[in-house]
């Protein structure tokens, strides 16, 4: 295969979509722009899937289908594997990332972790629409390997700007790592599909 996308293009397409969704076409109706995302994400998530697979013999158990999500799957996309995986033994596991790619160049309201706005503020609100499409890719990645699920994801803490240099009076970004954990609970059917969403500090 050996064909790459350019991460900033990745970067640039990722905040047009959501932008577009929320913005131009479901201004109004921000659950069904987060549908949208999510759908798209779940054709891309099937599609790679198919890919990286190719050559390996189909998963027999629901373990092996998340250690190749963890592994192999999340190297391709974001060039590290997940940081943690937990089980309930149940059929939820939860995926960690210590520092998800997609959204470190992204930075919340500093004034709402001050304590000055509601941390459900508008924009707070916005920064959480990025999720739906990894969630999205997740859930359609697990659906092409034949284990349909729902996928649900938060972040802990928002990257935010923290200051300026006291020595060159230059601006410095400094950022948090981003904590992401996505929550895979396995389904009976493909009819129970991805409908619940929550971001937010802790």
């Amino acid at each position: 295969m050996g064909r790459e996308v350019s991460e900033s293009c990745i970067d640039s397409l990722l905040t047009e979509m959501v932008s577009s969704y929320c913005n131009r076409f479901y201004s109004n109706t921000p659950e069904l722009a987060a549908r949208r995302i999510e759908a798209i994400g779940y054709q891309v998530g099937h599609q790679l899937s198919e890919r990286y697979t190719m050559e390996r013999p189909r998963f027999t158990e629901h373990l092996e289908a998340i250690k190749f999500i963890c592994k192999d799957f999340w190297s391709e996309l974001f060039k590290k594997q997940i940081d943690n995986l937990k089980t309930n033994h149940r059929g939820t596991f939860v995926l960690q990332d210590n520092k998800f790619r997609w959204l470190s160049r992204m930075s919340g309201d500093p004034s709402v972790e001050n304590g000055t706005q509601d941390p459900e503020s508008k924009a707070a609100q916005a920064m959480s629409m990025y999720l739906y499409f990894p969630c999205g890719i997740i859930r359609g990645a697990l659906s092409n390997l034949g284990i349909p699920c729902a996928v649900s994801a938060d972040i802990s803490s928002l990257p935010a700007y923290l200051g300026r240099s006291l020595r060159d009076d230059k601006s410095i970004d400094v950022r948090r790592s981003l904590l992401l954990h996505c929550s895979v609970t396995m389904c009976p059917s493909e009819n129970a599909l991805f409908v619940n969403h929550e971001a937010g500090s802790s």
